[in-house]
């Protein structure tokens, strides 16, 4: 049903996508695979009309088209659901999902039609919406929930989902699978971008890998191993993707005892992360392990229990008291907490370390010198490109995690806490992350890391923790990690 051949599109004479075909059947996932930077983005904003291709032949329905626009994209069924969202924040859920499309009599909307449909699409997809509530109070899987309905609204014939499920829960992507499978039964045809390995395994039928803007090739989901795409992708196996760590595990730095928070997303939690070694945080999406990381750096409130850092009772933390205790913590959600969109990439770098001798003389920042110091954190991460002036927002999702990562660079700190540290980036990405965080322990800082990503746990940590319901229900040692073992705990257990 789509077909393009040859696209190929240049930004400032750099080639972002190089003579890539693609193509697209009734009533499948053509899942997208790459790097940050290969090649996706640019690819998707072709086939939606975002902007013109420089080189290269589309067809839909056998028919060429030679010009695409975004209006004329709908209007020939296709629907996009991007990263960054395209809600206006001050109207409601139902008033988003028809925006452009309102029904009407005369000069007077049909308000209550509207909202009638509104509830019987979110229904049909699962998601449970305040309906009049402003989209500017929705939480981000709420606005992500938006989206997709507001998508399907339309009816589409082609169907494009970027990265559709990092704001969701399990239960909430779960739904999404469901509504996916009813369009590919009905023959919508489906793109589908994503990071997670195991939804492109379970969702796709066929998968295209781009890399460098470039096609590497298409293959059938179920005739490739997750470690062949993988090798497609980053041009090198996968078992160079987890660096070895040494732990040489010494004093306990970080102890949480008996902690629980205000809003009980934690209770009565306990646990120990020693200098040079990796601690794992592990369980379901709402488990709790985020609210524990950000508990002990201040961003919770704390009820009873306690934070000792060396031994040394921690006395109502806040973000500003754990920074001067060299704690340093990065956020899961990297655009709306860890980055500052709108500044440079060296502001963001060096916005947690302006108290340094190099960089201030008591309230003068030494701005002059901030690009010489931020040079080596930037370049041990592999920014690309390398461009301390442009704009954290003008970055890919891999090198916006980057440049939050290289605040933890620019001072000596000694408890580093990691929430989710690789979602919604690429394979490439992954292993640079990885990389910091060897290099950390092995210099002898101790690391806590919180994520959903099993893979993680298993190759990265000396000890993992697993929460079940706010609780640590389980402590597991190296010799015990493996997926069945911290899995059998997710739903439950004893310490």
């Amino acid at each position: 049903m789509l077909e393009v051949t040859g696209f190929t599109k240049r930004f400032r004479g750099v080639a972002a996508l190089d003579n890539v075909d693609f193509s697209l059947n009734e009533g499948e996932v053509h899942a997208l695979l790459g790097e940050n930077g290969a090649g996706k983005s640019t690819l998707i904003n072709l086939i939606a009309g975002t902007f013109p291709w420089a080189e290269g032949v589309y067809r839909i329905n056998g028919r060429t088209i030679t010009s695409l626009t975004p209006h004329v994209a709908q209007e020939i069924g296709i629907a996009a659901v991007f990263q960054e969202f395209s809600l206006v924040p001050d109207l409601t859920v139902v008033e988003n999902i028809f925006l452009g499309r309102e029904q009407s009599s005369g000069l007077f909307l049909k308000r209550k039609q509207m909202r009638q449909a509104a509830v019987e699409l979110l229904d049909s997809l699962g998601f449970h919406l305040p309906l009049d509530e402003n989209v500017a109070f929705l939480s981000r899987a709420q606005k992500q929930m938006v989206e997709i309905a507001k998508a399907l609204r339309m009816s589409p014939k082609v169907l494009i989902l970027d990265e559709p499920t990092a704001s969701l829960t399990d239960g909430e992507a779960e739904k999404l699978f469901n509504a996916v499978a009813l369009l590919k039964a009905r023959g919508v045809g489906i793109i589908y971008v994503s990071h997670r390995m195991s939804e492109i395994r379970n969702l796709s039928d066929r998968v295209t890998v781009l890399r460098g803007g470039k096609k590497i090739g298409t293959v059938v989901t179920a005739e490739i191993s997750d470690e062949g795409l993988i090798e497609m992708m980053v041009g090198r196996p996968v078992e160079q993707l987890f660096p070895k760590i040494e732990h040489k595990p010494g004093p306990v730095r970080l102890e949480v005892r008996d902690l629980t928070t205000e809003k009980r997303s934690v209770i009565g939690a306990s646990f120990t992360a020693r200098a040079g070694e990796v601690v794992g945080l592990a369980g379901l999406v709402g488990c709790g392990r985020s609210e524990l990381c950000r508990a002990v750096f201040g961003l919770e409130v704390v009820e009873t229990g306690a934070i000792m850092l060396d031994d040394k009772a921690v006395e109502r933390p806040t973000p500003t008291s754990m920074l001067a205790a060299n704690v340093c913590y990065f956020p899961a959600d990297r655009g709306s907490e860890g980055l500052a969109l709108a500044r440079s990439a060296r502001e963001n770098a060096t916005m947690s370390s302006l108290d340094l001798p190099e960089l201030s003389s008591g309230p003068v920042l030494k701005f002059w010198r901030e690009n010489e110091t931020i040079k080596t954190p930037l370049a041990n991460l592999a920014l690309r490109p390398m461009a301390p002036e442009r704009k954290a927002s003008a970055f890919s999702g891999g090198n916006q995690q980057k440049l939050m990562l290289a605040r933890g660079l620019m001072k000596p700190f000694e408890v580093y806490l990691f929430d989710e540290p690789t979602v919604g980036i690429d394979v490439g990405a992954k292993a640079d992350v990885y990389n910091l965080i060897k290099s950390l322990v092995e210099a002898g800082a101790c690391v806590v890391v919180s994520t959903s990503e099993l893979p993680e746990l298993i190759n990265l940590a000396s000890r993992v923790y697993v929460m079940h319901e706010g609780k640590v229900v389980a402590e597991l040692a190296k010799h015990e990690l493996s997926e069945a073992q911290v899995l059998s705990h997710y739903f439950g257990g004893h310490a």
